[in-house]
């Protein structure tokens, strides 16, 4: 029995066993077929890698070329980015760069529908647009419709010079691929709106609007879309002023695609195609030319130059430039400077006609003579170091100064008068005789801190220096609105504003508010020109009219030029006229020419509320000259001075039988300013220090301290610490001084 169990066990194992061979026999190859799958699978995924890492090599090493998108025109841009001029690419090209957001929807939505529908969903290549485009050519022999997306257009006009064969579609769809791998839809909309020829040597729809068109693509009708989705085809063949026939049924045939395809309805279709196609092609923008092309010579990376420029007001400038030139005999030129005096900008510049032989010289940077436009700043300088006020007496008389001896520019002299009156009469004599107390030297000093450049005439020497205040210096009318917005801003010059984004730079402060109100309200009464009786509406602003206008006058010697420079509350202009190559033009006052323009220019600026403006604490404000401290009565130039002391000195004639005056020492210093035992209320701006007599350089202190000597200055100015009676000495060179006291009151405290 244990042998037949033992047996049966045993028989049983080989069952078993065998049945476990036929099992693993069965299992094997489905185990073969899954190493296989296995195996290919693997294989896959590394040649999957490898095709990845090939292409993101070949990426790396060939990646798109996109210097023709790149070189671009350079566009100057207005304050609204609107633009004013572009200049072609290097090539010769109107290339302006062109986004989705540059252009109007509906192109978009046309451009779409009829190349390339679905756009928005593959991945740079149509697989649909492809096979149908393959089947059509295998049953007909010829090419039905196309295969190329936008994205291969785009890679087509990255290199146009790439040949259309078989191999050149293969590598423009591979480079459409890359760029759908790199670029977003809109990036690769932009290559194409940039590029994308419409004939001639305009690229881009943007320049494509503007020549066809006379606007920018932001705002299209339909048939102006479908023209623009329709010359990129055949941009030669199609061209609207060579073959306008061509281009209107080119755009009739997209209407009516896009209106197959549902991107338009019937009665769009309709008026669509009842309108007219342009046939003529118009000139891009070339608003500003002067200053484009000043600053075009340095553009930024992306050429994109935005500046501060007001288009309107440009235009207004322009146009009344233009008006006056053609009523002037003579054909003189005109420039414009028109500034905002809050953001410190300019806002106009009008560089002169570009007709003339002349035409390319920017008027605007011209250096040439002032005349009389410098008097405001040398009278407002005395009126800040307390030398003189608008009150003030001076004579207009004859006097030698050295060899010189100026006169009027009419020959006559009025006599003694006030500031006041020789400002508004624009005098020779009182504005050299303030120059003269204020310092040429220093004058032309302070001019150069401001930011301006003066051209000096040649031959040093005190006669030429003095001569500034006739202009016998050079400026251009950019220096004097630069000086001109100063005085609107109370006194504190800045660098204008060009370029947008320019920082408003730190100023100088060429005079303080008080003596700034002054000047602006002794200008703002000048005489006007011949012809107008009464002021206009933006004249009469103190009484209840848009805005008072401070203005001064110049003519330089010779009739070469004749100036006009005004203040507003808001704006700064300044209008010069002559001629370009410096000729005389006689007879031709600043009062008689360019002041009628610069009037004429303030009523088109848009209106402000600006009344005439508070005088501000620092401002001296009198009834009459006797209400003045004595030394600011009379303005004595020293050349007076020393000619009356030689008078005096000199021996007297044999036949008088008087001895020769005998010489007396100078007189020990006296303080003139300020006022023993007064109180001043003091701002933070400084305190003039003023003494007469004396022998030699004097010496201030206060408080026993010695006060900081400013050899640019014609008197020290004394900055008080605080509130409390203060001691003030003058010493001068032998010893002898003079002391006082006064109590300071800091103001608003």
């Amino acid at each position: 029995m244990m042998f037949f169990r033992t047996a049966g066990v045993h028989a049983r194992t080989r069952s078993q066993r065998s049945e476990e061979r036929t099992a693993v026999g069965a299992r094997a190859p489905r185990r073969a077929w899954t190493r296989a799958v296995r195996n290919v699978a693997r294989t896959l995924a590394l040649a999957a890698v490898a095709a990845a890492g090939t292409l993101l090599a070949l990426d790396r090493i060939f990646p798109p070329d996109l210097s023709r998108y790149e070189a671009r025109s350079v566009e100057v841009l207005d304050a609204d980015s609107r633009l004013l001029r572009a200049f072609t690419a290097p090539d010769s090209r109107w290339r302006l760069k062109a986004t989705p957001a540059d252009v109007d929807p509906l192109y978009l939505s046309l451009l779409k529908a009829y190349e390339d529908q679905r756009f928005d969903s593959h991945l740079g290549v149509d697989p649909l647009a492809a096979a149908r485009a393959a089947f059509q050519y295998a049953t007909r022999g010829r090419i039905v419709s196309g295969a190329s997306t936008l994205s291969m257009q785009a890679a087509r006009l990255l290199q146009p010079h790439q040949r259309r064969t078989f191999t050149g579609k293969l590598l423009q769809s591979a480079r459409a691929l890359q760029l759908e791998w790199r670029y977003s839809k809109d990036e690769i909309l932009s290559i194409y709106l940039t590029l994308a020829p419409f004939g001639g040597n305009i690229e881009g729809v943007r320049a494509a609007a503007l020549a066809y068109f006379g606007k920018e693509p932001r705002r299209l009708t339909p048939a102006e879309a479908a023209l623009l989705v329709a010359l990129p085809q055949s941009p030669e063949r199609r061209r609207p002023d060579r073959f306008p026939d061509r281009a209107h049924a080119a755009r009739d045939m997209v209407l009516q695609r896009v209106h197959e395809r549902g991107a338009i309805d019937d009665q769009t279709l309709r008026e669509a195609m009842a309108q007219p196609s342009p046939d003529q092609r118009l000139a891009l923008p070339r608003i500003a030319p002067h200053v484009s092309q000043m600053l075009a010579a340095r553009p930024p990376a992306d050429g994109i130059i935005r500046t501060t420029i007001r288009r309107e007001l440009q235009a207004t400038a322009a146009r009344l430039a233009a008006e006056e030139r053609s009523r002037d005999a003579s054909k003189g030129d005109i420039a414009v400077v028109i500034v905002d005096n809050r953001k410190g900008a300019i806002v106009a510049w009008h560089g002169g006609d570009l007709t003339g032989r002349q035409g390319y010289v920017d008027l605007v940077r011209a250096k040439r003579s002032p005349g009389s436009t410098l008097k405001p700043f040398i009278y407002g300088i005395a009126f800040d170091d307390g030398v003189a006020h608008p009150e003030t007496f001076v004579d207009d008389a004859p006097i030698r100064f050295g060899d010189w001896m100026p006169r009027n520019f009419d020959g006559e002299h009025q006599g003694t008068l006030t500031i006041r009156r020789a400002l508004q009469q624009s005098l020779n004599v009182p504005a050299v005789a303030a120059l003269e107390r204020i310092g040429a030297a220093r004058f032309l000093a302070l001019l150069r801190q401001s930011g301006v450049a003066p051209a000096l005439p040649r031959g040093p020497g005190e006669p030429a220096s003095l001569a500034l205040a006739l202009g016998g210096v050079g400026l251009s009318p950019l220096d004097l609105a630069t000086l001109y917005a100063g005085l609107a801003r109370d006194g504190t010059v800045r660098p204008l504003r060009l370029r947008a984004e320019d920082p408003v730079a730190d100023g100088f402060r060429l005079m303080g508010p008080g003596a700034a109100w002054h000047v602006r309200d002794i200008l703002a009464n000048g005489p006007l020109p011949d012809g107008w009786t009464a002021p206009t509406r933006p004249l009469d602003g103190r009484r209840g009219g848009d805005r008072v206008i401070a203005f001064k006058t110049g003519t330089s010697y010779g009739f070469r030029d004749a100036w006009a420079a005004g203040v507003s509350g808001a704006y700064t202009i300044v209008v010069w006229t002559g001629r370009a190559d410096g000729a005389p033009l006689p007879g031709r006052y600043g009062r008689d020419t360019a002041l009628p323009i610069l009037l004429k220019l303030f009523e088109q600026m848009p209106g402000e509320a600006a009344p005439h403006a508070a005088p501000p604490p620092d401002a001296l404000i009198v009834a009459r000259n006797s209400d003045l401290p004595p030394a600011m009565r009379v303005l004595i130039p020293q050349a007076a001075r020393l000619q009356a002391a030689t008078a005096t000195l000199a021996p007297a004639p044999a036949s008088s039988g008087m001895r020769a005056a005998a010489i007396t020492p100078p007189k020990p210093p006296r303080i003139l300013y300020p006022v023993a035992n007064s109180t001043l209320e003091v701002t933070s701006d400084a305190v003039p220090l003023k003494a007469e007599g004396g022998s030699g350089a004097l010496r201030w202190l206060v408080d026993g301290k010695p006060v900081p000597d400013d050899r640019f200055r014609a008197f020290p100015l004394w900055h008080p610490g605080g509130a409390g009676r203060t001691r003030l000495t003058v010493i001068d060179a032998s010893g002898r001084s003079a002391t006082i006291e006064v109590q300071i009151r800091m103001a608003g405290r």
